[in-house]
Order: C-alpha cells, then structure tokens, then sequence
C-alpha cells in the first residue's frame, strides 16, 4: 500500500494511490475510500414537510398516492446523496400500503435515513407521519424501504461509505438489511432461494 500526501492549508489531501491485494486486483481510490470511511444512519437523516394542495389530490380530496410515493423518492434520495455525496438513482421500491387517507390541507412529514450500504447501493428507510394542524391530530400514515445505486459523472455505480449503527433501532434496520436485499434479489431472478441463507435462517429456527 502506497500513499503520497501534500499539506495545504492544515488538512491532509491525497493526491496519488495506489493499492494492490494480495490476490494483485487493483482496487479504486473510491473504493477504497469506501471501505475504510464509514458514517451513522444520522449523517443522511432527512426531513421534509408537504403542504397538500387542490393540485395534490383525488376527487375525494384525499391525497393521491403517486404524489405521495414521490415525495417519498424524493425524501429517500436525499438521505441517499447525504450518505454518498454523490448523484443516485432508485433501484427498487418495497411494498407501500397506504393506511389511512391523506386530506386536503394536511401536512405531511416524511423522515429518511440510509440504513445500510452495500458496496454501490444504499437502503434507505422512509416514515410518513400526517398532521390536521387546526384540529390538533396527527398519526403515521406508512412507512417503506427505497433502494439507491450512487453513481458517477458517468452515471455508472461507484461505491459508496458503509454504513455505522448507533442506537438500538438502527442496529435491528441495519441486520435486516441483508435479510431484505436477499428478498429483493430472488424477487428480481438475481439469486435463487438457496443461497439467501441470511434470509432462510429465519425459516429454520
């Protein structure tokens, strides 16, 4: 492993490397970066609030849910490029029930956070909370994981930070990550069942 650093203004910069494995593959600088940087669920956290106009709903006044789901894409994506300050793309959409009606003249609050990162792609864990302001209510509408593929100026995948768990929450998203990415990839035709073997140990206890 070699690295040449230059001094400017107090902080270090890299400005050449190079590393080679034992196997001889040449790893990226990104990459490489990737592996050893990693940031908590909170460095991505996002909050975003939506007033629900005419121009917003349906003709029962409710909130259409395609508005929602974009919202949703838009809060998820945010989360995403916080983690890898980089452009991403959505990858995948969990299921999305919507539970209860969303009115005119609601605000909706959707909160974000990346809960693991898996060499190019980031899961990222949306809430949906709706507020009546002058009537004094608010409950939680749904909630959903998005999955994001950071890419380059290029717009092919690069890799991204892993991810650092913190509290007891994030901890339980961030193992079940692996369990859910497995679910998506059989649901894809990109791994059969028998090799999910996180996702299989739940069905074998």
């Amino acid at each position: 492993m070699v690295f040449s650093f230059a001094m400017d203004h107090g902080l270090w910069t890299m400005v050449r490397y190079k590393y080679r494995t034992q196997s001889g593959f040449h790893l990226s600088l990104q990459k490489f970066l990737a592996m050893v940087i990693s940031k908590t669920p909170s460095q991505s956290a996002t909050i975003m609030n939506e007033l629900v106009l005419p121009n917003d709903t349906n003709t029962l006044n409710n909130l259409m849910g395609g508005r929602l789901l974009h919202w949703m894409d838009i809060v998820a994506a945010i989360a995403g490029q916080k983690h890898s300050n980089r452009t991403v793309v959505t990858a995948s959409v969990d299921s999305v029930s919507f539970n209860q009606g969303i009115g005119l003249g609601d605000v909706v609050t959707l909160t974000s956070y990346v809960t693991r990162a898996f060499n190019t792609s980031m899961e990222v864990f949306i809430e949906v909370w709706c507020e009546n302001i002058p009537k004094g209510t608010r409950f939680k509408c749904n909630e959903a994981y998005y999955t994001f593929v950071a890419v380059d100026g290029n717009v092919r995948p690069i890799s991204v930070p892993e991810i650092k768990p913190e509290t007891e929450e994030e901890k339980i998203k961030y193992d079940g990550a692996l369990r859910r990415r497995q679910l998506r990839l059989i649901l894809a035709g990109r791994m059969i069942p028998e090799d999910a073997n996180e996702l299989k140990a739940l069905f074998m206890k």
